[in-house]
């Protein structure tokens, strides 16, 4: 089966991409399950509910989160009622919603879907490995298809956690940096590993807000509130090929999708 993993949506590009492209992206590739890093959908900064009813009906099936993902105060309910969106497992006890679920692609596959958060350069929360440590159990009692979304600053950790759960997981991606990487591979013992996804939403940008905002920020030490900018639109992820018997996968691709580009579309 085919899983096909979003890089952070961020804003109403980003959401417009999803839209666009995802039907054409699924029929072009086989795609049996989407899954999206949204916590950036909803003006650059958090989710609302429509938000995440618009991403649901374009397609995507699961939604993770990471540091921006109760920047609005309408997500806390959100979380608590969609068993398909979750945030961070290292998050504090009693933090709205969950850290992982499982998805029923058919009623012989079942995918686990579990968000991480560093914590080099990030917020000091629980160990993300001993909290995988924690969960792993539980969810390979029902599943041997299990995905990490490991949301982290530093690629060290994001590679420290791809190995530590090389043989125990699916695949492992790397979010938040909105730079995607190109050291996607299978690890030996059949993890699908990549440091960062990259980013869906706007290029003509510094990752997804204004780049006069940001360059002033850096040569004057001064700048205005972040306001997402919307110009050069791409869609980017990756494509797991997961072999659903024992939990492995057989390949990882990275997708990239420029909106003024037509030979990068499906």
């Amino acid at each position: 089966m085919k899983v096909l993993f979003i890089g952070d949506i961020v804003g109403e590009a980003g959401r417009d991409m999803v839209r666009d492209f995802l039907p054409k992206l699924k029929a072009a590739k086989g795609i049996g399950l989407v899954i999206a890093n949204t916590e950036n959908m909803a003006g650059g900064f958090g989710i609302t509910p429509q938000t995440v009813q618009e991403m649901s009906q374009a397609g995507v099936q699961l939604m993770s989160g990471g540091n921006h993902s109760f920047d609005k105060k309408e997500a806390l309910g959100t979380y608590e009622d969609d068993p398909y969106l979750i945030r961070p497992a290292n998050y504090p006890e009693g933090t709205p919603g969950r850290g992982w679920t499982i998805y029923s692609v058919s009623a012989d596959i079942k995918v686990a879907l579990v968000n991480l958060m560093g914590r080099t350069f990030m917020d000091p929360l629980d160990c993300p490995f001993k909290k995988a440590e924690k969960l792993l159990p539980e969810i390979q009692a029902k599943t041997k298809n299990i995905i990490f979304d490991f949301h982290a600053e530093a690629t060290s950790e994001k590679m420290a956690f791809g190995w530590f759960m090389n043989g125990r997981a699916s695949a492992v991606v790397g979010t938040h940096t909105h730079v995607q990487t190109a050291d996607e591979r299978v690890l030996d013992k059949g993890t699908a590993y990549i440091s960062d996804l990259g980013m869906t939403g706007p290029y003509d940008s510094v990752i997804g807000v204004k780049k006069e905002i940001i360059i002033e920020r850096f040569v004057e030490r001064r700048g205005k509130k972040f306001e997402t900018a919307s110009g050069d639109p791409w869609l980017c992820g990756v494509i797991i090929d997961l072999d659903t018997d024992s939990g492995r996968a057989r390949s990882i691709e990275r997708v990239r999708i420029e909106r003024k580009d037509p030979s990068t579309h499906p």
